[in-house]
Order: C-alpha cells, then structure tokens, then sequence
C-alpha cells in the first residue's frame, strides 16, 4: 500500500459509548394525587389559625398578629429563594401580597376575634364559590356544574358541622370574614393566572408575597393598633406556629401546588380549614359532635373527595 493511501484514509472510530442519562431527566411529574394530599397540608394547618388566636394570642391585636405571620416568615423566604422580582413582577408580587396577605390575614383575625370559630370558619368555607366564578371571570374557564354543586355541597356539610344552636352574629365579624374569603379568592385565581417567573423557585415568589404583605401591615399596625402590652411564652408559640407553619410552609406548599392543580379543584381543599378547626373543638376544647354536625362532615368530605377524583380519573 502506498504512502499517499495510508494518509487519506480515514482514521478509525473510536467505540461507541453508551449514552446516560441524567438522573432527573428521567424524573417525571408528580403523580396528580400526590400533589393533592401535600396541597392538603395547607389548609389543615389553616384550621388550627382560630384556636391559636383565641386560646393563645394576646386579644385584641389582629394587625400585629397579621404582621407578625406574613413579616418574619417573609423575610427567610427570600435568604432562601435568593431572588427579586423583575419588571412586570414588582407590581404582580405587590397585588397578590395584598390580596392572599395584607388584606386576608388581618381580616382573618378580626373574624376570628369577633365570631365564634365555627361561625368564621364557615364564612371561609364560601371560598370555592367565589372562586368558581371568579375563574370564569378571570380566566375564561367555562362554568361547570358539576363544580359548582360541589361547591354548594361542602359549604353545606360545612356550615352543618361547625355552626350549633349557639352560634352568634356580629356585623364586624361576619363584614370582616366575607371580604377575607374574596380577597383570598381572587389571589389564588390571579396566583393561577400569573404562574411564576421562569427559573425562579416557588419559595422566593412565597417571600415576595409574604414580605409586601407584612410591609403593608407594619405602618398600619404600628398608627391604628400599636404593639401588645406583654407577649407571655404561650403568645410567642402561638405567633411562631402562625408564622413558621401556618404562613412559610403552609404557603409555600400551596403556591406550589396551586400552579399544578385545577385552581377550583384546589379551591375545594380549603373544606379543610374549617373541619379542621371543628376537630381541635372536639379534641382540645371537649365540644362533641351531635347528629347534624355528622351528616355536615359526610357531605363536606365528600364534596371535596368527589371533587378530586373526577379530575384524577380524567387525568
């Protein structure tokens, strides 16, 4: 063989490597189950928010307690998200700390302060009827009855479990848990509707809310209402669990979730608040369940089951 054949002659190729994949290439969604039972978590620590405020909280200090859920926990958020909005995301991070935090926590404490918690807790039970039309509204969703009866169902079983003979009305109260409920309304149907930032983890986008909620609460808190006289040990607990649980975890849970469930599915996991804050009146406080409440839990859990499982068959 001559010289010039050896040098135009193509050099052999190397072995073919097996390909490998990365390991979270092959990781796939979260089964829609699964996302459904840690969306849960949310509003069951949600439900233990009205025995926390009358039991252990000092009274008569809504605003500081509002501020002190949203601020503090808002402030880790962001160390952990290590990320700021940008552009369009200044105002729409300002928008829906008002709406799921500024407005709602206080208005939440004032509820609670002025009702007894069944009652406040059924006026929060409203919240997947609004929701259910405001994603007609806002989203251009169609009105399905089959969500809307469920809907109806659960406030019913609702309202059947947590109001007695002796529930009392209060104007302020009740104003107070009716604004409450649709203003958390319309921030998780603007939640759904704006998703998050692309590359921004969902913790940070839980910080921006929860810091412009808590920032919005401060000078309010300090003009109209002022600090507590005194904080015993009992109240620091009740404040820490309101804010570590019941406002970074709890949230940070559900806007996640929210972003990969249905918004009026989801919606219907907040019959957990209430039936929550029912069970802690059995457990901790020695209320009993008669009849009526039973058929209520029945026709609450169900509703929102039912409501769920539609979706995940169809899935």
């Amino acid at each position: 063989m001559s010289t010039e054949a050896l040098e135009t002659s193509p050099a052999p190729l190397p072995p073919e490597q097996p390909v490998t994949q990365h390991p979270a290439s092959t990781r796939g969604p979260l089964p829609l189950a699964l996302v459904t039972l840690l969306a849960a978590l949310a509003p069951l620590s949600w439900g233990t928010t009205y025995l926390v405020t009358t039991d252990f909280l000092p009274a008569g200090h809504p605003l500081f307690a509002g501020l002190a859920r949203a601020l503090p926990a808002g402030i880790v958020a962001l160390l952990l998200g290590r990320a700021l909005p940008r552009g369009v995301w200044w105002f729409r991070a300002a928008v829906l700390g008002l709406l799921n935090i500024g407005f709602f926590f206080p208005l939440l404490f004032i509820s609670a302060g002025h009702l007894p918690g069944g009652v406040a807790a059924t006026l929060g039970a409203a919240q997947p009827l609004v929701v259910v039309f405001l994603a007609v509204a806002v989203l251009k969703e169609k009105l399905a009855l089959w969500r809307l009866a469920w809907a109806v169902v659960g406030a019913v079983g609702v309202a059947f479990v947590v109001l007695g003979r002796s529930a009392a009305l209060d104007a302020v109260g009740v104003a107070a848990g009716l604004a409450g409920t649709a203003s958390m309304a319309l921030g998780i149907v603007l939640t759904k509707k704006w998703g998050k930032p692309d590359g921004v983890r969902p913790i940070a986008v839980v910080g921006w809310q929860l810091t412009a909620g808590g920032l919005f609460l401060l000078p309010l808190t300090l003009l109209v209402e002022g600090l507590p006289g005194e904080i015993d040990a009992r109240g620091l607990a009740g404040y820490v669990w309101l804010g570590l649980v019941g406002g970074l975890l709890a949230y940070a849970v559900w806007f996640w979730a929210i972003g990969k469930l249905p918004v009026t599915r989801a919606s219907l996991l907040g019959f957990l608040s209430p039936l929550m804050a029912a069970t802690l009146g059995v457990l901790v406080k020695g209320e009993t369940f008669g009849p009526l409440q039973v058929v209520g839990l029945v026709l609450a859990f169900g509703a929102m089951l039912l409501g769920q499982l539609r979706g995940l068959r169809r899935r």
